[in-house]
């Protein structure tokens, strides 16, 4: 799961990073509202947490952009205490919850599952491609009756990969997605982690993880 984080506090910023790449999310942050904006308009999220007061652009004025460009991308605002005005303000302009400061990130990792499954849906905690199944609650991959033990990294890739089935992702959307920073463009990081599911899964002849060729991958399945 991929997430912005938009706040100026280095302290505060530092400690829900490290909190939610623990827990398993891939973390790109921003300490300016102009550059938030820039990156929650223009990549692809499945969680943006906003602090209100942010240099630039403030959170609430990024919200309103992001929503105004018809974006549904679950938003959560990071206030003070005593900030109930832009509370209610930015629940009105469309965030879908807020954390007030300070907090534990353990609360905050709640939250987010909380939020993924009241926008999508219980069933969507599990996703499952053919005999494949990864819960995204407790990071367990079961085929058929066998668990399989991934890493953070290759649980990020695979549930990227399972997202839509058949759908041919570039290399490069993959390193921003799974990796989630800047990279060297030629880098084997994709290839390596893709060998390394390939090896652990050891897939049925029916599901597959499919290079192609000069664009990326995919997950191929088939019913027979």
């Amino acid at each position: 799961m991929k997430v912005l984080l938009v706040e100026d506090e280095s302290k505060i910023a530092n400690f829900v990073c490290a909190g939610l790449r623990e827990h398993g999310f891939t973390v790109d942050h921003c300490e300016d509202g102009t550059r938030g904006y820039e990156y929650g308009t223009t990549r692809e999220y499945d969680v943006i947490l906003l602090d209100i007061m942010v240099p630039g652009r403030d959170g609430l004025s990024i919200l309103k952009g992001i929503r105004r460009q018809g974006s549904n991308v679950p938003v959560i605002l990071l206030t003070a205490r005593n900030e109930l005005d832009d509370r209610l303000e930015g629940l009105n302009l469309g965030a879908d919850d807020y954390l007030a400061k300070p907090f534990f990130v353990e609360e905050l990792v709640a939250r987010i599952h909380a939020l993924m499954r009241r926008v999508s849906g219980e069933r969507q905690n599990m996703l499952t491609v053919g005999p494949l199944k990864l819960d995204r609650l407790t990071r367990v991959a079961q085929l058929g009756e066998r668990a399989v033990e991934l890493t953070s990294r290759e649980f990020n890739l695979m549930e990227y990969l399972m997202r839509s089935p058949d759908r041919v992702y570039t290399r490069t959307q993959i390193l921003e997605h799974v990796w989630g920073y800047d990279f060297e463009p030629q880098t084997n990081m994709v290839d390596v982690c893709i060998q390394r599911l390939r090896k652990k899964l050891d897939l049925p002849a029916n599901l597959s993880i499919d290079a192609v060729r000069g664009v990326g991958y995919r997950l191929k399945h088939s019913d027979a």
